[in-house]
């Protein structure tokens, strides 16, 4: 009886050792879930973080992967929607068993990954949610943040608009969620620090078909700028029915980075002209790595970036910098590898500050012209930071 369980158990060691082998060898892919919106009113966000993730994982895996292993994306529809980003990250977690997690647009949907994926001991990154909660009073010691979040993107734009309308008449608009709640409180704080007016502001649905009930509101305030949060199609309902109802005449519309992008500029046309928005991209960035970084979009996408598929884009090289670093995928590791860790990106070098995990990244002011995304004005990435506001790691 002993004999046969001495072979029992030194059966047991090497399947067990066969089976951490196949975990570790060079066929077994590193897995990054992507749970981004496939569907609905931000599904051409959705489209561009995809191709952006796509198109780093294709270079990375032609080059020989990372530590010899290929990258797969695993996607899933989070269609905008927390509970349901909840539901397919958990899958990807426990059936697939990912590495890494991203795609994320809601806000919502972001902060609510990133408590599972701390539950899991699981990396989560955002490339495109803006609300501040995310690297602020919600942060994660497992959630990071490659793009620029509402407050970066304030300061920037409060300062241009400043400049340009100096004491003007400031109405705010934004969907009723995380993102537009956070976004619009992030500009309103530095507009009138700046000696804007804040004149009114309304919160809509996200989806919403019909703005127009709020005209009268709008048209009492009598802006000379109208600050927008909104993005994808919502962007569009909005904007063209401003226009249709004659509320963009004599007005500066401004808004996050996220309202007019390469997926809906054509769709939303004059009624997006002059828009400015406080960004962290644009494919004119005069740089080798943005050329290089466009030209590759452009040759497999047929369209130009925009900052969230240059954000999904470099996110991959970051994690790819990270593993190499920490010499595995293990969570701990590579976390600590990606503490003030610095990377290049199509926008420049980015530094993931420790603090909060939220890159530090040069801004520019993006003017839309003529359906293109023109640098107008430029603002160090350590001037518009901010604080650092998490105190949980």
């Amino acid at each position: 009886m002993k004999h046969n369980l001495g072979h029992t158990i030194a059966a047991a060691a090497l399947g067990l050792a066969s089976i951490a082998h196949a975990q570790t060898s060079p066929s077994t892919p590193i897995k990054i879930g992507v749970v981004t919106p496939l569907s609905g009113t931000y599904a051409g966000i959705g489209q561009t973080v995809r191709w952006g993730l796509e198109l780093a994982t294709a270079e990375i895996n032609a080059s020989g992967g990372v530590l010899g292993r290929k990258l797969e994306l695993l996607l899933e529809d989070e269609e905008a929607n927390p509970a349901v980003a909840v539901q397919k990250a958990e899958k990807l977690i426990q059936i697939a068993k990912v590495n890494l997690l991203t795609g994320t647009v809601n806000s919502g949907s972001t902060l609510a990954v990133g408590q599972l994926a701390e539950r899991n001991n699981v990396l989560a990154s955002t490339t495109v949610s803006y609300s501040d909660a995310i690297t602020g009073d919600k942060c994660s010691p497992n959630l990071f943040r490659v793009n620029a979040r509402a407050e970066q993107q304030a300061i920037t734009l409060a300062a241009y608009v400043a400049k340009v309308k100096p004491k003007a008449r400031v109405f705010y608009i934004g969907p009723d969620y995380e993102m537009g709640r956070s976004s619009v409180a992030a500009f309103k704080l530095y507009a009138e620090k700046a000696g804007l007016q804040s004149v009114g502001e309304f919160l809509a649905p996200i989806d919403s078909k019909d703005y127009t009930q709020y005209f009268g509101q709008l048209r009492a305030a009598r802006p000379d700028v109208i600050y927008a949060a909104v993005a994808g199609n919502d962007t569009v309902r909005l904007l063209t029915q401003l226009q249709e109802f004659g509320l963009l005449r004599n007005v500066l519309v401004t808004g996050n980075a996220g309202v007019i992008n390469s997926q809906n500029v054509v769709a939303v046309g004059t009624a997006g002209e002059g828009f400015i928005s406080g960004n962290n991209y644009s494919p004119k960035i005069d740089t080798a790595e943005n050329k290089r970084f466009v030209a590759s979009y452009k040759a497999a996408y047929k369209a130009d970036p925009d900052g969230f598929a240059a954000d999904s884009y470099g996110l991959v090289y970051l994690y790819k910098q990270a593993v190499e670093k920490a010499g595995s995928t293990d969570t701990d590791k590579v976390r600590a590898a990606l503490k003030d860790l610095s990377w290049m990106t199509p926008q420049g070098t980015k530094t993931l500050r420790g603090g909060d995990h939220q890159a530090i990244q040069d801004m520019v002011v993006v003017a839309v012209r003529k359906g293109e995304f023109d640098v107008v004005g430029k603002v160090p990435g350590a001037e518009s930071i901010g604080p650092d506001a998490c105190a949980r790691f």
